[in-house]
């Protein structure tokens, strides 16, 4: 049974955002004020968070009271990825930049919807399907999103569309003045036999505390295919992400995470396999130093036969960092002949680094070929000692080894524009210089 922290922390964050203040408060939003009411903030002794200490970080570097938030950013160009061509779209603190996004793809091509704090929409399917995915029953910070979300976005692709410009989604947390507080939603739906790209990215700039939820669902229908990246690279951010993912019939996911700094990062990804013949490919690479916490917690549900999952997550912890994966796979009775893989490797470069790692699989079918594991370790002494025998200074053969151990999470990526931007990252974090 959990334990969970419903201290005043709980009523603290639920008295900062009353529900007048945003308007007539529909249905979700009063049910997640209930589900958080009830479940409180998790605590070290529940079973999802007990390798992440979020809630006590908060109780220390989080006020909870009243604020705008406001930002004087004149320039977006430093957050930008070189060289994409992309439709970008831009919150900052939480509330979406008409001023700096920009939307170069065709109506016919991406529909944009902005969603306000008490949206109200003709659209049929936004309706129906907004807070569908999320588990805002049993998770804090799924309820404490689905309660106070600001603002949001609403991306509709139509059938038998190829998006050319993939999407850049940015988010800048401006703390220059005071502490930014910031939830966010986003919903896309994408059409038969479609295909889509999208981008996440988070910034921040300033010295004062952030904490930022982001939750998003995505519809990817019969026939579409969608490729995912995700980039976390932002020193300031502590920030707790929720995705959940649903895919009908012969659809195609290709997701890639890549953490690489943050105070403590949460990663919810959870992918609904409801379709038959479906292929996903879930891919993530966390790059740890200093005291940085990133959590990934994954779950691949299975739900419908002939399908193909394939999940690898790798790690370097540095310094004083942490780095926590829980992977879950779940085969339901009638998803007979399914493929479904699993994998989290690990390297600890220093003595203080640490890694929780928890691979599981949970199989109710009789036809299938599923496997799922583990590997912690240090880098090779004898291939360490290879490399400096012909020359390579200790420091680069290191770096060397590190890189080939996190190239193939990239080597698949199908943008070379990301795949070009992530391999950057990567190099300068590991100073390769050969």
């Amino acid at each position: 049974m959990n334990t969970l922290q419903k201290s005043n922390l709980t009523e603290d964050i639920l008295s900062s955002f009353p529900l007048a203040k945003f308007g007539e408060a529909n249905d979700s939003r009063k049910q997640a004020v209930i589900d958080l009411k009830s479940l409180g903030l998790p605590s070290n002794k529940t079973e999802e968070y007990r390798f992440t200490p979020i809630t006590k970080h908060l109780e220390k570097n989080i006020s909870w009271e009243n604020r705008i938030s406001w930002s004087d950013l004149n320039s977006i160009d430093n957050f930008l990825i070189p060289g994409l061509d992309a439709n970008v779209l831009v919150f900052i603190n939480g509330s979406y930049s008409e001023k700096f996004s920009k939307i170069i793809s065709p109506k016919e091509q991406l529909e944009i919807t902005t969603l306000g704090s008490a949206f109200l929409s003709k659209d049929v399917f936004l309706n129906q399907h907004f807070n569908t995915l999320v588990n805002s029953e049993n998770d804090s910070f799924a309820s404490l999103n689905t309660a106070f979300w600001q603002e949001g976005l609403y991306l509709k692709i139509p059938d038998t569309t190829r998006v050319e410009k993939p999407v850049f989604l940015l988010h800048i947390n401006d703390a220059s003045q005071e502490q930014i507080i910031a939830h966010t939603r986003l919903l896309i739906s994408i059409g038969v036999a479609s295909e889509f790209t999208l981008i996440e990215k988070f910034d921040s700039v300033g010295s004062n505390p952030i904490f930022h939820t982001f939750t998003e669902e995505i519809i990817v229908k019969d026939n579409a295919s969608l490729e995912y990246y995700k980039i976390q690279n932002d020193k300031g951010t502590s920030q707790v992400c929720n995705t959940a993912i649903h895919q009908a019939d012969s659809s195609k996911v290709n997701a890639y995470t890549l953490t690489m700094a943050g105070q403590i990062i949460r990663n919810n990804f959870n992918i609904a396999i409801d379709g038959k013949n479906c292929e996903s490919h879930f891919n993530g690479l966390y790059i740890l130093n200093g005291n940085t916490i990133a959590d990934n917690h994954t779950v691949v549900d299975h739900k419908q036969p002939n399908s193909y999952s394939n999940e690898l997550y790798k790690g370097i912890m540095d310094d004083n960092s942490k780095g926590v994966f829980n992977g879950k796979i779940y085969v339901r009775p009638q998803a007979q002949k399914t493929n479904a893989f699993q994998s989290n490797r690990n390297i600890l470069v220093s003595d203080t680094a640490t890694i929780d790692t928890k691979p599981q699989l949970e199989i109710w079918a009789d036809d299938v070929k599923c496997s799922h594991g583990c590997t912690t370790g240090q880098l090779d002494e004898e291939a360490l000692f290879y490399l400096q025998s012909r020359g390579i200074s200790k420091q680069s053969a290191q770096a060397m080894l590190l890189y080939a151990f996190a190239a193939d999470v990239i080597e698949p990526m199908k943008n070379e524009q990301v795949k070009g931007y992530f391999d950057t990252l990567i190099s300068e974090r590991l100073q390769k210089n050969f």
